[in-house]
């Protein structure tokens, strides 16, 4: 959630010193410290982006020109900055997950990140990285930022594929002889959310990968043509993210189809229930129907109706519409369609 880290409208640098780095609060009066490693602003104000803006000579995007979806408006270099910007999924643990732009910045050997929202990876990584010693660069603690955005999807497809495992087993599940199924395996309004919600995990985790997998592939061009000799750990690293991403993403695609085949049988099982209760009320009144027809006749009430005479009439009544309805019973049970 938004704000556990730290709150909003407030810069955090990430500063080393000789015992490693060092996490530091920049107050609206503070001046950026020297030498950051990694810059982070979360839901920043306009006076914040200037300062950083002054600072590493940047023209950091608003929170809307982050949303916008051209490739040219999200993975640029302007001014030897190499500017980047991905959809990434928070709140993947709730309800109803999130999905927010996130732009990363390499400028000066220095990351820069802008962000209006608090995704476990980016905690997780500041968690980290505090504990390294002096001598990172920028880019790597670029790539450790977004191999840990990676580490987290691959966690949440995982989640993905057991919870659509039990939806499985909850819609195809046989009772035993004799039983009847619970209420929650009957359930299958409940199926159908948790299905929506899955899929719409999926589908957002799948719009992060994909545009992790852009953000390797514009890294890699921008870091082999800007002169600068880079190490092969980093190349080595970044085709490692983008092996990776497209492995997640075949599997996402393979959830995101089993989600799709679990929602058209949920369909179909609400459809046979359906018309279970068609059938039971067909076959009910087929059964009512001789017995409602011998009622009819012998309420009529004309003067030359022979049956009017007979001692046994009224008796004979009951037991003739009783007959006709026990039958068609006797014979809907026998022909297995009741």
């Amino acid at each position: 959630m938004p704000g556990l880290w730290h709150g909003q409208g407030m810069i955090v640098a990430f500063v080393p010193t000789a015992a490693g780095l060092e996490r530091r609060e920049i107050a609206a009066a503070d001046a950026l410290p020297a030498g950051a490693l990694w810059i982070d602003l979360f839901a920043p104000t306009d006076d914040e982006r200037a300062k950083v803006d002054a600072a590493y000579g940047l023209a950091l995007p608003t929170h809307e020109e982050m949303r916008a979806i051209e490739p040219s408006a999200r993975y640029y270099v302007e001014n030897g900055a190499i500017y980047m910007t991905v959809t990434v999924l928070a709140r993947a643990d709730e309800p109803v997950p999130a999905a927010d732009a996130f732009t990363f910045v390499l400028a000066n050997r220095a990351l820069v990140t802008v962000r209006h929202n608090d995704p476990r990876p980016v905690r997780a990584f500041a968690q980290r990285i505090q504990r390294q010693t002096a001598g990172s660069t920028g880019e790597e603690a670029l790539l450790g930022l977004i191999e840990a955005f990676v580490d987290r999807l691959a966690d949440i497809l995982e989640r993905i594929g057991l919870d659509l495992d039990a939806t499985s087993r909850a819609i195809f599940v046989t009772p035993g002889a004799g039983a009847r199924q619970t209420e929650q395996e009957r359930d299958l309004q409940q199926v159908l959310r948790d299905l929506g919600r899955l899929d719409d995990l999926c589908s957002t985790a799948r719009e992060s990968m994909l545009g992790l997998q852009r953000l390797a592939s514009f890294l890699a061009s921008v870091l082999d043509g800007d002169g600068r000799k880079h190490t092969k750990e980093i190349k080595a690293r970044i085709k490692s993210i983008a092996r990776d991403v497209a492995s997640l993403m075949e599997h996402a695609d393979y959830d995101a189809r089993k989600v799709n085949f679990l929602l058209d049988a949920t369909l179909g099982q609400i459809n046979i229930e359906q018309n279970r209760i068609i059938k039971l009320f067909s076959v009910v009144s087929v059964v009512l129907m001789p017995p409602t027809l011998l009622g009819t006749i012998y309420g009529m009430n004309f003067a030359n109706m022979p049956e009017l005479g007979w001692a046994w009439g009224y008796p004979m009544a009951l037991v003739a519409m009783a007959a006709s309805a026990v039958l068609p019973y006797l014979y809907f049970k026998r022909r297995g369609w009741f």
